[in-house]
């Protein structure tokens, strides 16, 4: 796999990191009050210490696809 190659693939990973993660936002923010008491059933948790685990999850992701997809990225795009 040659440099060009593996740019692409990261710029790719990319985008559909970014978009699962603002899927995933826009699901919570709009279903937060039906899914938190799921969650909280299966997980047994308080419905009031879902919503923290929630926003720890997002930022998490998010740190993730920063550190692992995009500074990759970027930096193979500099290099060319």
């Amino acid at each position: 796999m040659d440099i060009e190659t593996f740019t692409t693939f990261l710029g790719w990973t990319s985008v559909i990191n970014i978009a699962v993660l603002i899927f995933s936002t826009v699901l919570l923010i709009m279903l937060k009050s039906k899914v938190a008491p799921l969650h909280a059933k299966m997980f047994g948790l308080k419905e009031a210490d879902v919503y923290p685990l929630y926003f720890q999850y997002l930022a998490r992701y998010k740190i993730l696809i920063l550190a692992f997809n995009l500074a990759p990225y970027i930096a193979l795009r500099v290099m060319a």
